[in-house]
């Protein structure tokens, strides 16, 4: 079965735009987060980008396409070696003189140079500053199930690009957080509502709904042990307070002193005595009185038995 951050980046691959501009910040995005540049003859390039997801691989053939240009590329698949560990899926571009062209529309290469951090030239536009982020989680995104604590992250093994995604999201106004773990660099939110509104805006409609429904389905079962816990001390505070008044009575009438009580309060005696396990409203009812008055006379017991212990 599918992790939810699978069945994410699955929703996000299946989604197509009318503006070139916000695909061409898309896939900048996922080359950036997982494909490494290779070489061929004469000083060409190439790309191979690799993923653990189908989807994101097909999504990231599919905007290659998109881009035009005399480009050739290849999908391979390779499984791993590792138990209960996904395939890898690697589309390739193949090295050739027009490759450069589509490097210089991503903003990789400028002047015969490599660009390697820095993609802020395609992230003037919200609509594409979106979509770039939208590719980062594509290419290095995860996000805990709804059911679990909240928790999303963007991994990437560059500080520019990790630094770049950090300043994106703080400037959004998202309560981000930034970490290196190992040769790793953590982009990350915590908080249910900041988890919520980066899905809803990258347009993961259907993770939206799972979280919103777990996070009812929370808020449920805090309210009803909530009621439970309430409902139990109460409960507790009523045997705690019941188990008192007996032992008072029993007391009186070891001493030979029930006998002696006015009437109703023996009466009362008598019955909480018979009924240990009733609450003071249905001792109440049994009497014909209120509760209020079962409390005074119940009181007045065990004052007397506490006067005795003294």
């Amino acid at each position: 079965m599918p992790s939810f951050a699978t069945e994410v980046k699955n929703e996000l691959a299946r989604l197509n735009y009318e503006d070139s501009c916000c695909r061409t910040a898309e896939l900048a995005a996922l080359l950036r987060m997982g494909a490494t540049m290779t070489f061929g003859l004469r000083h060409t390039f190439g790309l191979n980008f690799t993923s653990k997801n189908a989807a994101v691989a097909r999504k990231t053939l599919m905007l290659l396409k998109s881009e035009g240009g005399d480009i050739h590329t290849e999908i391979t698949v390779s499984r791993s070696r590792q138990l209960n560990k996904n395939n890898n899926y690697t589309v390739k571009v193949i090295p050739s003189p027009n490759v450069a062209q589509l490097l210089q529309r991503l903003g990789f290469l400028h002047d015969d140079s490599l660009n390697m951090d820095s993609d802020m030239g395609l992230l003037r536009k919200s609509c594409c500053r979106i979509a770039y982020l939208r590719g980062a989680f594509q290419g290095g995104g995860s996000v805990n199930k709804p059911e679990s604590a909240y928790h999303l992250e963007l991994v990437t093994g560059s500080f520019g690009l990790g630094n770049l995604l950090y300043r994106l999201l703080k400037r959004m106004g998202f309560p981000v957080g930034f970490v290196d773990r190992k040769a790793d660099y953590i982009v990350y939110l915590k908080e249910g509502d900041a988890v919520i509104d980066f899905l809803a805006m990258i347009q993961a409609d259907k993770a939206v709904e799972a979280f919103e429904i777990a996070r009812n389905v929370k808020e449920v079962r805090a309210q009803v042990n909530r009621l439970v816990n309430c409902e139990t001390a109460n409960l507790q505070k009523a045997v705690d307070a019941a188990g008192r008044q007996i032992a008072a009575i029993r007391l009186l009438k070891a001493q030979g002193l029930l006998e002696k009580l006015p009437k109703k309060i023996k009466k009362t005696a008598q019955l909480r005595l018979e009924n240990p396990d009733i609450t003071l409203t249905e001792l109440a009812a049994m009497l014909g009185v209120s509760k209020s008055g079962i409390s005074h006379r119940l009181r007045k017991i065990q004052e007397l038995a506490a006067n005795i212990k003294q």
